[in-house]
């Protein structure tokens, strides 16, 4: 595990707490499509629903390619994995 140091100062400056700031980071990420959506909820510390209803109240639509409906479409159709 990598840990990144934000100096207190800098979140009381941006009148933020840590928890809040990860969210952003995690929010950002995503929105750029530099991270899924589980691994930007596990960045927050938050789970994938609940990082949906703040992508949700950001009006940040959730990445989902052709490729992604497909594998799901296979994974469902899938007797293995039932």
């Amino acid at each position: 595990m990598l840990s990144l140091e934000i100096p207190g100062d800098t979140l009381e400056a941006a009148h933020m707490t840590a928890a809040e700031a990860k969210l952003e980071l995690a929010v950002a990420l995503f929105a750029r499509e530099r991270l899924s959506m589980g691994k930007a909820a596990e960045l927050a510390g938050i789970g994938v629903a609940v990082f949906q209803r703040h992508l949700g109240a950001r009006q940040i639509a959730p990445h989902y390619s052709v490729a992604d409906a497909l594998a799901d479409r296979d994974a469902l159709s899938d007797p293995a994995t039932s």
